[in-house]
Protein backbone atom coordinates (compact mmCIF):
# COMPACT_ATOMS: atom_id res chain seq x y z
CA UNK A 1 0.00 0.00 0.00
CA UNK A 2 1.44 3.22 -0.63
CA UNK A 3 0.71 6.75 0.39
CA UNK A 4 -2.34 7.76 -1.91
CA UNK A 5 -4.33 4.28 -1.15
CA UNK A 6 -3.78 4.91 2.44
CA UNK A 7 -5.32 8.07 2.40
CA UNK A 8 -7.95 6.31 0.28
CA UNK A 9 -8.11 3.94 3.04
CA UNK A 10 -8.04 6.73 6.09
CA UNK A 11 -10.91 8.75 3.86
CA UNK A 12 -13.11 5.86 3.78
CA UNK A 13 -12.95 4.81 7.29
CA UNK A 14 -13.39 8.43 9.33
CA UNK A 15 -15.49 9.35 6.58
CA UNK A 16 -13.48 12.87 5.64
CA UNK A 17 -12.48 13.83 1.93
CA UNK A 18 -9.30 13.15 0.44
CA UNK A 19 -7.60 15.51 0.96
CA UNK A 20 -8.44 16.08 4.65
CA UNK A 21 -7.31 12.61 5.46
CA UNK A 22 -3.91 13.28 3.07
CA UNK A 23 -3.40 16.97 5.42
CA UNK A 24 -3.82 15.13 8.37
CA UNK A 25 -1.52 11.97 7.90
CA UNK A 26 1.27 14.33 6.22
CA UNK A 27 1.10 16.42 9.61
CA UNK A 28 0.86 13.34 11.28
CA UNK A 29 4.19 11.99 9.74
CA UNK A 30 5.91 15.30 9.78
CA UNK A 31 5.12 15.39 13.33
CA UNK A 32 6.50 12.07 14.13
CA UNK A 33 9.59 12.99 11.96
CA UNK A 34 11.05 16.36 13.69
CA UNK A 35 10.17 14.51 17.21
CA UNK A 36 12.45 11.03 16.69
CA UNK A 37 14.75 13.82 14.81
CA UNK A 38 15.11 15.49 17.80
CA UNK A 39 15.70 12.85 20.05
CA UNK A 40 12.01 12.31 20.89
CA UNK A 41 10.40 8.81 21.49
CA UNK A 42 6.86 8.87 20.23
CA UNK A 43 4.64 6.07 21.45
CA UNK A 44 1.54 4.78 19.95
CA UNK A 45 -0.24 2.78 22.12
CA UNK A 46 -0.92 -1.02 20.87
CA UNK A 47 0.57 0.74 17.61
CA UNK A 48 4.45 0.97 18.11
CA UNK A 49 6.92 3.02 19.19
CA UNK A 50 8.98 5.68 17.01
CA UNK A 51 12.87 6.74 18.38
CA UNK A 52 16.05 7.11 17.51
CA UNK A 53 18.48 5.08 18.33
CA UNK A 54 22.60 4.85 18.52
CA UNK A 55 25.02 2.40 16.83
CA UNK A 56 28.05 2.14 18.09
CA UNK A 57 30.87 2.04 15.53
CA UNK A 58 32.76 -1.47 14.47
CA UNK A 59 34.83 -2.99 11.79
CA UNK A 60 33.64 -3.87 8.66
CA UNK A 61 35.33 -5.10 5.42
CA UNK A 62 35.17 -3.28 2.21
CA UNK A 63 33.23 -5.70 -0.04
CA UNK A 64 35.28 -5.80 -3.15
CA UNK A 65 38.65 -5.68 -1.92
CA UNK A 66 38.18 -7.69 2.44
CA UNK A 67 40.38 -4.85 3.57
CA UNK A 68 38.63 -4.29 7.33
CA UNK A 69 37.13 -0.61 7.88
CA UNK A 70 36.24 1.37 10.81
CA UNK A 71 32.68 2.47 10.51
CA UNK A 72 31.77 4.75 12.84
CA UNK A 73 29.26 5.31 15.07
CA UNK A 74 25.34 6.86 14.30
CA UNK A 75 21.69 7.53 14.99
CA UNK A 76 19.92 5.29 12.88
CA UNK A 77 15.61 5.56 12.89
CA UNK A 78 13.75 2.82 14.90
CA UNK A 79 10.46 1.18 14.96
CA UNK A 80 9.09 -1.30 17.48
CA UNK A 81 5.89 -2.86 17.06
CA UNK A 82 3.28 -2.72 19.54
CA UNK A 83 1.21 -5.40 21.20
CA UNK A 84 -1.77 -4.93 19.51
CA UNK A 85 -0.07 -4.66 15.58
CA UNK A 86 1.96 -7.94 16.46
CA UNK A 87 -0.81 -9.59 17.12
CA UNK A 88 -2.54 -8.28 14.59
CA UNK A 89 0.34 -9.39 12.27
CA UNK A 90 0.45 -13.17 13.83
CA UNK A 91 -3.45 -13.21 13.29
CA UNK A 92 -4.41 -12.61 16.72
CA UNK A 93 -2.61 -15.26 18.39
CA UNK A 94 -0.15 -15.39 20.45
CA UNK A 95 3.09 -12.79 19.79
Amino acid sequence: MNKGELIDQIASKANVTKKDADVVLTAMLDVILDAVAAGDKVTLVGFGTFEARERQAREGRNPSTGQPIKIPATKVPAFSAGKLFRDKVVGGGES
